[in-house]
């Protein structure tokens, strides 16, 4: 874990380089606003609150009041810090499957309970990313349109492939991976490599014993309106920001544009997606041109742009961290 902590210095080298790059001085960001920016934090906190109210939704319909409302709603909040000092956003659901299977729930059981978690919100993000490449795509920003709709369309798709593939068939370990784990890792590699079947095999049998039933989807859908919800807040946050700055933009527009950058700074190339996330931003809303960065009166400012990834990131990061490390990763006593 202390890695990640290093990581986060990492993710202020791209926003060094766009403030030297653009002349970016501390008055440039201080003119925000202290309410603009406070409410970009509270609308994060909005975001990150729905996420955590969903999966203690979606665990005590699977496993009752075993534990906290609260507590669950904490530990998803928490696991976000995986999420947001990794390149791309996953890491999440091995948190929650980490508290669920502490708790002494079963480590099949607890990977259903996450992977629904997460499909319900890689689905609404994907369908919002879909939707703003469209957009840039009527517009003629073909560049644009073209990384936003490969990467929402193959990372939306590959994940609601696999979980409803997941209902009719048993998935094991690729023969590749097994073969190489074998053969480096021994016997050990090969007692991993039946651990992970025997797992994946009783995830995939829940699947079939639970994804078609009435009260799954339900689950399922009310879990993807919860995910529609926080992402919209995600998007919202940055008119919140733009607004102090005297730049006027539509909730609709804002979250077409956050969404968008969303996607780019999914790609595994920067830890959270710094400096993809604030060039997808610019991108977007400088007249759908991706190298076009030099901005206009008329066009959102860069200090909007920085000052919105400090209130929904840097500022978060440090909330997910003490949520981790006091709920997630405490000692926990089975119930």
């Amino acid at each position: 874990m202390n890695w990640r902590l290093v990581a986060i210095p990492v993710t202020l080298i791209p926003i060094f380089i766009i403030a030297i790059q653009f002349d970016i001085q501390l008055d440039d960001l201080l003119a925000i606003g202290i309410f603009p920016f406070v409410g970009a934090i509270i609308v994060m906190m909005i975001k990150l609150g729905l996420q955590g109210i969903k999966f203690a939704y979606i665990t005590r319909k699977y496993l009752g009041s075993f534990d906290s409302f609260f507590k669950l709603t904490g530990v998803r909040i928490g696991s976000e810090f995986i999420k947001f000092t990794t390149p791309m956003f996953v890491g999440a659901e091995l948190v929650v499957i980490y508290y669920l299977h502490k708790k002494g729930v079963n480590p099949a059981k607890a990977a259903w309970i996450a992977i629904m978690d997460i499909v319900t919100e890689v689905f609404a993000a994907g369908l919002l990313s879909i939707m703003a490449g469209i957009i840039a795509l009527l517009n003629g920003a073909y560049v644009v349109a073209a990384v936003i709709l490969a990467v929402s369309i193959v990372i939306t798709s590959l994940w609601m492939v696999m979980f409803f593939l997941s209902s009719k068939r048993t998935f094991q370990v690729p023969k590749i991976l097994e073969n190489l784990t074998k053969r480096f890792g021994k016997e050990k590699g090969a007692k991993a490599i039946k651990k992970t079947n025997t797992w994946m095999e009783e995830v995939c049998t829940m699947s079939r014993e639970n994804l078609k039933t009435p009260e799954s989807k339900k689950i399922f859908t009310i879990s993807f309106l919860f995910s529609l919800a926080s992402w919209s807040f995600y998007g919202i946050s940055f008119m919140v920001i733009a607004m102090g700055t005297g730049f006027v933009i539509s909730s609709f527009d804002s979250i077409m544009a956050v969404m968008g950058a969303n996607a780019i700074g999914n790609l595994p190339i920067t830890i959270g997606g710094s400096g993809l996330a604030e060039f997808g931003i610019v991108a977007y809303l400088n007249n759908l041109d991706p190298f076009a960065f030099e901005i206009s009166e008329d066009i959102v400012g860069w200090n909007s742009v920085i000052g919105w990834r400090i209130a929904t990131y840097y500022v978060p990061i440090v909330i997910t961290w003490l949520l981790l490390v006091k709920l997630a990763l405490s000692k926990i006593s089975k119930s």
